[in-house]
């Protein structure tokens, strides 16, 4: 399936590969316990983590190779960020999920064409410089709406480090309750911010929900296609 979208369209492939750290911490010991853990049994938390990290090298083995050749971007997913700033210290993110995250991004690049992406939500500006080093091209879905994350200050610092995917249109709050003009005039604002010089790709912020206004959707896009 993959050569025949290769075959048939210009367009970037996408594959996801999930491969969470840190989530798959709190999907398996809750998010409250799982914060505990790494501050209160850091040995333990530690051998967990390795043993994720083991099933995740052998499942990107089997995507690089089977696809790493063929698709363009592998997409990872690790969630590191509140609306207020990161859900644990650049000190404990460097210490603990860095130095893994790092070897996963590593792994991609060595065994495949493929570029990086990181799905984050929320604040994550303390970590974007650890982030870039980590290996990580791109970074989604870049909620503006969150602490220090305005598109001037991620264009200024990172823009040429990195990707932004997404932070096109904010849907919690613009693309929800504001009028159509409003809504392109939001859309055109970050645009002209994030595309200047490459390394954007227009997305929302999160999945655009059954209750935004359609004129809204349709205005969104007119705004895009201007």
């Amino acid at each position: 399936r993959v050569i025949a979208y290769r075959q048939n369209s210009e367009k970037a492939i996408v594959i996801t590969a999930g491969c969470s750290i840190f989530e798959m911490g709190c999907f398996l010991r809750s998010m409250e316990n799982f914060l505990v853990d790494i501050l209160a049994s850091p040995v333990e938390v530690e051998t967990l983590l390795d043993a994720l990290m083991e099933m995740h090298l052998e499942t990107l083995g089997k995507i690089c190779n089977a696809v790493g050749d063929v698709v363009d971007i592998l997409r990872f997913g690790d969630d590191l960020g509140t609306n207020m700033g990161p859900i644990m210290s650049p000190k404990t993110y460097r210490s603990l999920f860095k130095p893994r995250h790092k070897i996963l991004c590593d792994f991609v690049k060595k065994h495949s064409q493929m570029r990086v992406f990181l799905h984050s939500c929320g604040s994550v500006y303390k970590l974007i410089p650890d982030l870039i080093e980590a290996g990580y091209d791109i970074l989604n879905p870049i909620q503006i709406s969150a602490k220090d994350m305005e598109p001037e200050r991620l264009k200024q610092e990172f823009g040429k480090d990195i990707t932004f995917w997404g932070g096109g249109c904010d849907t919690q709050h613009v693309l929800y309750n504001g009028s159509p003009e409003e809504v392109k005039s939001h859309v055109r604002k970050n645009i002209e911010i994030f595309a200047p010089g490459g390394g954007f790709v227009f997305a929302t912020v999160h999945n655009i929900l059954s209750d935004v206004p359609p004129e809204n959707v349709i205005a969104m896009f007119e705004a895009v296609n201007e």
